[in-house]
């Protein structure tokens, strides 16, 4: 079981860029574009890596801290999800609070480190993150526990075992549930309507302005580490909500089904982000609380629907 857990670890860390570059891929075909390749975000970290890096005379060791911390942090994250099997041998230590835990740790350390170099680019980066992270925590603690008090807790385990083997009709919270969730998950990963991850316009930047100042590994780390929380949320989505093809048993035909299926469970979700990506345009800045207002609205919604 070990060796299981293991290996779902391996799995997010490895596949992490790859579904970047599924998600990039899609959005330059719907846009007329060829676009670069599914595997360019490798292509692009090793490139970083091989790279010196630049560091500002006004950085103290936060700035160099926060790669490392977020790419620990992530990874720490990524032992408590359960990916092609029901059950991780290390989610006896964490559970889905203990992951968004985790997720505010990284997000602390990337504000801090916004602010550090005393640039204003960090600084308005850093500003906004604050302003959309204060009202996502709500929203998504709303979301949680609306699929706690449903599946019986809050163990990643019991949740994706229990999901795996109701029914999805006699639970219809679950599907508003689904709904605050997506919209907390792209505001999570930066994505439109919240951020656009491909500009690199001050009046519309967020997250790439608080890591602008990082270059070579320190920039191949913090890339990573997105890429890792993108594909950890996109798996509680899948998981949670379309439990469909996972794993119970340790046979290995039956990991391979499981791996078969998340694999294509994560595509087609992530190529359904990139359409949604782009059939949106960035929001006005003072317009996100509207829209994490209805993913609020959904959940508590769901929550009336599980005492009635």
């Amino acid at each position: 079981m070990i060796v299981i857990g293991l290996a779902q670890v391996l799995v997010i860390l490895v596949l992490a860029p790859l579904l970047t570059g599924i998600i990039r891929k899609t959005k330059a075909r719907t846009q007329k574009r060829i676009g670069a390749s599914v595997l360019q975000p490798y292509y692009d970290l090793l490139k970083l890596v091989r790279k010196d890096e630049i560091v500002s005379d006004q950085a103290s060791w936060i700035f160099r801290a926060c790669p490392w911390v977020n790419f620990a942090a992530m990874t720490t994250a990524a032992f408590f999800i359960p990916v092609f099997l029901v059950y991780t041998p290390f989610g006896l230590v964490g559970d889905l609070l203990l992951v968004v835990g985790l997720f505010a740790l990284g997000r602390f350390f990337t504000m801090l480190a916004g602010l550090d170099v005393a640039s204003s680019f960090g600084g308005l980066g850093s500003s906004r993150e604050m302003m959309i992270s204060a009202l996502l925590e709500p929203a998504l603690f709303l979301s949680i526990f609306v699929v706690a008090i449903t599946y019986g807790g809050t163990n990643l385990s019991t949740l994706i075992g229990a999901s795996s083997n109701a029914s999805f009709l006699p639970h219809p919270q679950i599907i508003f549930a689904a709904i605050g969730l997506f919209i907390i998950i792209l505001g999570e990963t930066g994505r439109l309507p919240f951020d656009n991850p491909a500009t690199h316009l001050e009046l519309t930047m967020v997250h790439e302005t608080m890591i602008l100042e990082y270059s070579g590994k320190s920039l191949a780390l913090m890339e990573w580490s997105q890429s890792i929380k993108q594909i950890i949320l996109f798996t509680l989505m899948v998981n949670i909500f379309v439990p469909w093809g996972i794993s119970s048993s340790v046979l290995l035909s039956s990991l391979a089904v499981g791996f078969l299926a998340f694999i294509g469970k994560i595509s087609l979700f992530g190529i359904f982000v990139a359409f949604s990506e782009s059939s949106v345009a960035k929001w006005r800045l003072f317009r996100i609380p509207d829209l994490i207002a209805i993913a609020i609205a959904t959940s508590m919604i769901g929550i009336v629907l599980c005492y009635l």
